[in-house]
């Protein structure tokens, strides 16, 4: 099942939509890597919340979501395996004055090994951030951040009086929150791991939205998170969370202007599992 590469004496199978992961030999020992679908970005008139990115679990050894220590060794006997892949959330798509949440991303699985889905980002209609594998961010003028789940990642940031906070990470204990009325918080850090032979960073949140078109927030985009947007028809819309990292999506500034200034959706999970040759 997934696509399958071999990389330092290692068999691996990738998957990046669900299938079936079938194994034929006794007792095999698998390393795995389930990452699930990060949340949408909310929209609030000056901050929308950043998505949190999805839930990040690992047994290879290397660090766990919320910096946590790698998952104990699985052994698995012959048999099918479905692989759960979850998708990212949708941002909120404002209605021309109204803003509000974006959605939480959807759960990744192996072998009962649940990664939680990102919480989403908080907005207008409702501010504070949703809890999820790593919680969403609050909406302008709003302290609730959402929690993140043991294990699996960060807990969002705080909003500012006009500036969404960052969308949590696997990388980080909280998100950063948004400072001011100018400056969104970035998103938490996520996670890299060399599952596949090469290091790749996965499960960064969202950048929270802004009210200043200068100084809108990034994402954790060396990990998949999607930047904040910023107010007015000047400023830069927010972008999505890359897909199969489970990063979260920005939030936005802005639902008044004549751009296209919506949250935007985090990215879709991704399930590795991998087994000596």
């Amino acid at each position: 099942g997934g696509t399958i590469t071999e990389s330092g004496g290692y068999r691996i199978h990738t998957f990046t939509s669900s299938g079936d992961f079938v194994n034929t030999i006794s007792n095999l020992s698998v390393q795995y890597l389930v990452i699930a679908g990060g949340g949408g970005g909310g929209v609030a008139n000056g901050g929308g919340g950043g998505g949190g990115a999805g839930g990040y679990r690992i047994n290879t050894g290397e660090m766990s979501g919320r910096r946590s220590s790698s998952e104990a060794a699985m052994t698995i006997n012959t048999g099918t395996f479905p692989v759960v892949v979850g998708a990212g959330g949708a941002g909120n798509v404002h209605g021309g004055g109204n803003g509000g949440p974006g959605v939480a991303g959807s759960n990744s699985s192996f072998n009962n090994v649940i990664s939680n889905g990102g919480g989403y980002g908080g907005g207008d209609s409702n501010r504070p951030g949703g809890a999820g594998g790593s919680g969403g961010a609050a909406g302008r003028n709003n302290q609730t951040r959402g929690s993140g789940t043991a294990g699996q990642g960060g807990d969002g940031g705080r909003a500012g009086v006009n500036a969404g906070g960052g969308g949590g990470g696997a990388g980080e204990l909280l998100g950063p929150d948004g400072v001011d009325s100018n400056n969104g918080g970035r998103g938490g850090n996520g996670l890299s791991s060399s599952i596949t032979g090469t290091s790749v960073g996965r499960a960064g949140g969202g950048g929270g939205g802004s009210e200043s078109p200068v100084n809108s927030s990034g994402g954790s985009a060396s990990s998949g998170g999607g930047l904040g947007g910023c107010a007015g028809s000047i400023g830069r819309a927010p972008t999505a969370g890359t897909a199969n990292t489970g990063g979260g999506g920005g939030g936005s500034g802005d639902y008044n202007s004549g751009g296209n200034h919506n949250g935007k959706a985090g990215g879709s999970g991704i399930v590795i599992i991998r087994y000596q040759v």
